[in-house]
C-alpha cells in the first residue's frame, strides 16, 4: 500500500484487528520510508453479476431496481421495512453466491417470486402476474390454486392472521 504522506511503496503492517463485527479488518501500518503511521481498513469486494435481459443485453446489476419491484408488489401490504430489506437482501446474496459474473434476468426474478411468496401471498401473485405476463382470470385462478395446494409456509409475524 502507498504511503498517503511521501507515496512511498513499501509500508508494513504492524497491528491487525477484525472490526464492524469481522466485516472489516483494521491495519496499523508503517511507511519504511518516512516512518509515519496511518490507518488502512481491508473488507471483501463482493460483486454483483451482470444481468443478460431476454433480449439478450446485458446491464449491470442495478439494487434500485430490485427494491422498486418490491416495493410495487407489496403496495400497500401489511410488510415491515426490515422484512423487505431482508429479502431484498437475501436475493442479492443468492445472487452472489452463484459466483457467476453474469446472470439471466429469469433467475432475478424466481429468487424475488421465492421471497415475495414468504414475506406476502397476494404481492407474490401481483408481482408473478406481471412477470409472467398472465393474460387472463384462469391464470390467476391457476397460481393461487397452487399456492394453496403448497404446504403451509411459516408465518412472519407481520403476516399471522388476527383472530
Amino acid at each position: 500500500m502507498h504511503c498517503p504522506f511521501c507515496s512511498a511503496d513499501d509500508t508494513k503492517v504492524i497491528d491487525s484487528r477484525l472490526v464492524a463485527e469481522g466485516g472489516q479488518v483494521r491495519r496499523r501500518r508503517e511507511c519504511l520510508s518516512c516512518h509515519e503511521r496511518f490507518t488502512s481498513y481491508e473488507i471483501a469486494e463482493l460483486l454483483m453479476p451482470r444481468i443478460i435481459k431476454q433480449d439478450g443485453t446485458r446491464e449491470p446489476f442495478d439494487e434500485s431496481k430490485l427494491r422498486s419491484g418490491f416495493l410495487r408488489a407489496l403496495e400497500k401490504r401489511p410488510v415491515s421495512t426490515e422484512s423487505i430489506e431482508a429479502a431484498i437482501s437475501q436475493v442479492k446474496h443468492s445472487l452472489q453466491a452463484t459466483g457467476e459474473r453474469e446472470i439471466q434476468a429469469l433467475i432475478v426474478g424466481e429468487r424475488v417470486m421465492e421471497q415475495l411468496q414468504l414475506l406476502d401471498e397476494v404481492a407474490y401473485v401481483r408481482f408473478a402476474s406481471v412477470y409472467r405476463r398472465f393474460q387472463d382470470i384462469s391464470e390467476f385462478r391457476q397460481e393461487i390454486d397452487r399456492l394453496e395446494k403448497q404446504p403451509e409456509a411459516p408465518v412472519s409475524p407481520e403476516n399471522k392472521p388476527t383472530s
